[in-house]
């Protein structure tokens, strides 16, 4: 560390705490803000349990299971405490990277002292309890509390009536034009998806907190079966996120000298050395292309060069991993190869998905990476639709320089940008892939599929694949020759959305 920089002003992470709740009985499952107080509770015990009472910095990453009013304010009740800056976030499954950025740049001002980030879901109880039909003794649900805006709402109104205004149904569209992109055949790009979810599973089984821990081969995972059913092409369920757990999580930071004053032993601290965060447009039909994301490309390629130009030099690494194409993308554009190990967690559907605060446990699992003897680690948390991206760089060495005030590194992603092509709700005549998914029902069955067309003007719009054209289908699930480039006929059904067909 640079004799100029103050103790005061070093923040480094201190403590971790996380709990995995499974109830015997579904009403005796914790609720969200028992998990909170239970996993920063935990973070104090990984520390210095004093620090807890000087919290003046606390960030809640915002869950879905259940609604309150003030969440925020019902933890520091909990906690005994009343934090100068105490916030409930928005939705995006990046947030628990950028709070921890931001805890640290307070630190690092002088504005706060000892600062918390944790998060907590409970879907796995709320969905039990739903279906049971029992009334859970938890606080009284919030209807009436403000509804977080989520990735659907930004999304066109032929898109929400075709199904792919979800994240389940967006990210294929991005798997299927990449893997064109990259010369992978589709039986390829499954084969890579698969080993790669493979060494997530494995890491799973690695960590005591983990919702699933069992290895599974990549055919295991590639493979549709009863118990593996498609969601949407390409994706089975054992490559998709899964959020019905019971999680909490959280990670205490303070300023190297409070640390010092606490006796936390050096080997235990973990230094922030700096990040960058970007964003594409909320509504995904309003951007130039789908075989990348400029946001991911400026966040990744600006860590890369604060680490010499070469992802390699991390010894640890978490890439988000709600669904394979996020990593897949992520470890191209930081330059690291196919054996590349990609968690220090499990992923989102083996650790599970706490739905926005996986990254939360991602933090945890790299402090202990880090304790453990790596030296460098990257943690990448990203959200929405490939759409909010936040990377960080940890480590047990200290900094050279003080935490840099500049994080956003959106005008970079920006320059990049070609031009948008022209979104039309209907169209006729000949149409020329862009991408695709097809959709599945709870049995496996195919709902109907989607392709983003380019007309011969070079508009772009979207259309069904009704169920009953199997030659259609066919073509777009060969997993021997990519649909992408494939040319086909446009028509508008009497329901009024655009339906396609191959040539």
């Amino acid at each position: 560390m640079a004799a100029s920089l103050s103790p005061d002003r070093v923040p480094v992470i201190v403590g971790v705490g996380e709990i995995a709740d499974h109830p015997k009985e579904v009403t005796a499952g914790l609720e969200p803000p028992a998990l909170l107080e239970q996993a920063v509770r935990r973070a104090g015990d990984d520390s210095d349990a004093a620090l807890l009472r000087e919290i003046d910095s606390l960030d809640i990453v915002n869950f879905l299971s259940w609604r309150y009013h003030a969440p925020e304010q019902l933890l520091a009740k909990r906690l005994g405490v009343a934090p100068r800056h105490c916030a409930y976030g928005p939705v995006g499954g990046e947030s628990p990277i950028r709070f921890i950025h931001e805890a640290a740049l307070r630190i690092a001002r002088g504005e706060a002292r000892v600062a918390v980030v944790c998060g907590a879901e409970a879907q796995s109880t709320a969905t039990k309890a739903a279906r049971a039909k029992v009334d859970l003794p938890w606080t009284p649900y919030a209807h009436d509390a403000p509804e977080p805006k989520r990735g659907a709402a930004f999304q066109k109104p032929l898109a929400t009536k075709l199904g792919v205004a979800q994240p389940i149904t967006v990210y294929p569209l991005y798997e299927a034009a990449t893997a064109a992109h990259w010369g992978q055949t589709p039986r390829q790009a499954l084969a890579e998806s698969g080993v790669l979810w493979s060494r997530y599973a494995q890491a799973a089984c690695d960590n005591p907190l983990a919702w699933i821990k069992r290895p599974f081969a990549p055919d295991e995972i590639t493979t549709p079966s009863p118990d593996n059913r498609l969601i949407a092409w390409p994706y089975t369920k054992l490559m998709v996120a899964n959020p019905s757990v019971n999680l909490g999580g959280a990670v205490l930071l303070t300023s190297l000298a409070r640390a010092r004053a606490a006796g936390i032993a050096e080997e235990r601290l973990v230094y922030i050395h700096g990040g960058a965060s970007a964003e594409e447009p909320r509504d995904y039909l309003a951007r130039d292309q789908f075989i990348q994301s400029h946001a991911q490309d400026a966040v990744l390629e600006t860590i890369n060069a604060m680490v010499g130009g070469d992802g390699r030099a991390f010894d640890a690494i978490e890439l988000y991993s709600c669904f394979p194409v996020v990593p897949k993308m992520a470890r191209r554009t930081l330059k690291l190869g196919d054996d590349v190990q990609p968690t220090v967690t499990g992923g989102l559907t083996f650790f599970g998905a706490p739905l926005n605060t996986y990254m939360t446990h991602a933090a945890c699992a790299m402090v202990r990476r880090l304790r453990a003897g790596a030296k460098l680690g990257l943690l990448y948390g990203q959200g929405g639709f490939v759409t909010k991206h936040h990377a960080l760089i940890v480590s047990r060495e200290p900094p050279a320089e003080p935490l840099s005030e500049t994080v956003s590194v959106q005008a970079r992603a920006d320059a990049a940008y070609g031009a948008v092509p022209e979104f039309v709700p209907e169209a006729t005549g000949s149409g020329t892939v862009e991408t695709f998914t097809v959709t599945y029902d709870q049995r496996g069955e195919v709902r109907h599929g989607v392709v983003m067309l380019r007309t011969t003007d070079g508009a772009r719009t979207l259309a069904r694949v009704p169920a009953q054209d199997q030659a259609t289908l066919a073509r777009l699930t060969d997993l021997d020759r990519s649909p992408i480039g494939g040319r086909g006929v446009i028509a508008m059904a009497d329901d009024g959305v655009p339906e396609w067909r191959v040539a």
